[in-house]
Formats: structure tokens, C-alpha cells, sequence
């Protein structure tokens, strides 16, 4: 029997999974660079949106204070993910971006119901605003967001901590675009629920950003298969290489955003070399998927495939119970059973 245990292996040639292009310290500098023109561009902007008596202002203040927190958040995120593992963490705190990512996501939903409430209140009743003010403010805001929009972006946004500040600011520079808009349609037209319809539109770009945040995510928590990776198609592909008889208990999860893993039980033929065998695997999967963080058990056909065999209800046999309890599809070379 021979057992891969591949722990923790940074790739920066760019074959594996962790390697991105961009630097951590570069990644933080632009992040702090688009914190700090947020931050000081939001300040401003709550003094003009009370008193331009403008939602869609004020609005957009709030959403850059989510602006501001996310990138805060992404910034601690990268500096806990950086931490090598030790103890009882022993992926490290990677999962770390995950979570912050996820935050982001829930603060663009919720901060999307309580100003969907306060746009309709205001179509119903829509207050004085004075338009020529909101509309000076959000062409400046639509400068600012630009630069800090391109400044994230050249960042590693493969790295969903750093995508879920991304889509706050992206968020952001199309609420401006909304609400100068509005702002030019009140100053000329002095249709004053412009505004209030501005507001729904940047309404509607949050849902949209912060469901995909809390989806992909969440995928990640519940350790679903990397998008765009097919289990079955992957188990198949894996069993159909020379001298394998069967792939079972195969799990393909996501560390961290760019670092999938996965762990699986192979039987070779009694013939073959499993060592061969599990390095040609391992070639596979890296130069396939893209997986280079595996954990492969690799065993002769033996008991052990006979205890299968009797799970499957193909054979009655006490021989042995190892792996009575396979999680998942069973993929054999021709019968390919799922």
C-alpha cells in the first residue's frame, strides 16, 4: 500500500493553483490605495447628500461605508491568510478571505432592503432635491470610484476577498453613474423622483453583487466541487488510465479561492506499479484541472475490492468491511457505476 500526502505545496511557476502573478504586498497597496479615496470621498459626500435633501446621495455614502469596511476587512483577511499553518489549523486561516468575502456579500443584501424601502417611501412622496448639487457631487464620485475601481483591479481578483471589495466599488461607480442621472434630470426637468429611481437601480446592482458573493462563497463552505469541475467526469477520467480498476471516495473541494484539493481511494491492478500509477495521477490532475494539492490512498486489488464489490450487491462476501461506507459515486472501467 502507498499513501501521497502532498501538505500545503506553494507553486509560484504558474502550474499550480496558488500562484497568481501579484503580489500580497502589491495586492495590499492597491487595496489601501482605493480605501483611502474611498474613505475621504465618502466623508464629503454625507455633508452634501443632507443637504441636498438626496437619497441617492446618501445612499451612496452608505454603500461606500460598506465600500470602506469590505476593504478594511479584505486587507485583515489577507494578513490572517497569510499565516503559515500550525496547530490545530492546519490549512492555516486561508478560509479567512472566504469569510470576509462572504460578509461583503451579506452587507451589499441587507444594505439593498433598507434602501429599497427608503427609494419607494420617497417615490410616494418625493422630497425637494436639489439637483445641480447632487449632480457636481456624483461626477466627482464617478472620478473617484474610477481610480479606485482600476485600483482594485490591479489586484489578484481571482482571490474572492479581494473580488467581494471589487464588486463594492464596482457597485459604487455604477450607483454615481445612476445618480448623476438622476441629479441632471431634476436640475432640468424638476422631476424629483428621479432621484428615488436612481436609488432603485443601485438597488438592484447590489442584490446582484451580493447574491454572487454569498453564493460562491457559500459553495466554498459547503465544500462543493470548484465551478467549471464535473466529479463524475473527473472520476471517469481518473479510472480510465492505465492499470487503475476503481476510483471511489473522491472529494474535490476549495481550500481558498485559486487552491482546490482532492483527496481520493485508488485500486490498481495487482500488476501494475501503484507508485507509477499515483504519479501519473497526480500529472494528470495538474496538468487537467489544474489540482496540484492532492491526497491520493493508493492499494493493490485486493480485500478491499471485494468488500466493494459486495456493497455494490454484485458479490456476497465477508472478506473485509474497509470502506463499507464510500461516500459518493463508485467508478469502475466499464462499469462505470454512479
Amino acid at each position: 500500500m502507498a499513501k501521497k500526502h502532498d501538505h500545503d505545496q506553494e507553486h509560484d511557476d504558474g502550474h499550480g493553483g496558488h500562484a497568481h502573478g501579484v503580489s500580497a504586498d502589491a495586492d495590499r497597496r492597491w487595496l489601501t490605495l482605493a480605501l483611502v479615496l474611498i474613505a475621504v470621498f465618502m466623508s464629503a459626500e454625507v455633508v452634501i447628500g443632507v443637504l441636498a435633501n438626496s437619497l441617492a446621495l446618501i445612499s451612496d455614502a452608505a454603500h461606500m461605508l460598506t465600500d470602506v469596511a469590505s476593504i478594511v476587512l479584505a486587507l485583515v483577511a489577507m494578513r490572517l491568510a497569510a499565516r503559515p499553518a500550525k496547530g490545530s489549523y492546519t490549512f492555516g486561516l486561508k478560509r479567512v478571505e472566504i469569510l470576509s468575502a462572504q460578509a461583503n456579500g451579506l452587507t451589499l443584501l441587507l444594505l439593498s432592503v433598507w434602501l429599497a424601502y427608503e427609494a419607494i417611501h420617497r417615490l410616494i412622496a418625493p422630497p425637494s432635491v436639489t439637483g445641480g448639487l447632487v449632480l457636481a457631487t456624483a461626477l466627482v464620485g464617478v472620478a473617484v470610484n474610477l481610480v479606485a475601481t482600476w485600483a482594485i483591479s490591479r489586484a489578484n481578483r481571482t482571490s474572492l476577498n479581494v473580488e467581494g471589495a471589487y464588486q463594492h466599488i464596482l457597485t459604487d461607480l455604477f450607483g454615481f453613474i445612476a445618480t448623476a442621472i438622476a441629479g441632471a434630470v431634476v436640475l432640468f426637468t424638476g422631476f424629483g423622483r428621479a432621484d428615488a429611481i436612481a436609488s432603485l437601480l443601485v438597488v438592484a446592482l447590489m442584490l446582484k453583487a451580493g447574491y454572487g458573493l454569498v453564493r460562491d462563497s457559500g459553495r466554498i463552505f459547503l465544500e462543493a466541487a470548484p465551478a467549471g469541475i464535473d466529479p463524475d467526469v473527473l472520476g471517469d477520467l481518473l479510472v480510465a488510465q492505465k492499470g487503475v480498476a476503481e476510483v471511489h471516495d473522491l472529494h474535490i473541494w476549495t481550500i481558498t479561492s485559486g487552491q482546490s484539493a482532492l483527496s481520493a481511494h485508488v485500486l490498481v491492478e495487482a500488476s501494475e506499479d501503484c507508485h507509477a500509477v499515483r504519479r501519473d495521477l497526480e500529472q494528470l490532475l495538474a496538468t487537467g484541472p489544474g489540482i496540484t494539492h492532492t491526497t491520493l490512498q493508493v492499494d493493490h486489488v485486493g480485500s478491499e475490492f471485494q468488500g466493494l464489490l459486495r456493497i455494490s450487491g454484485r458479490e456476497e462476501t465477508e472478506t473485509d468491511t474497509h470502506c463499507d461506507d464510500a461516500h459518493g459515486p463508485v467508478h469502475r472501467p466499464a462499469l462505470h457505476e454512479h
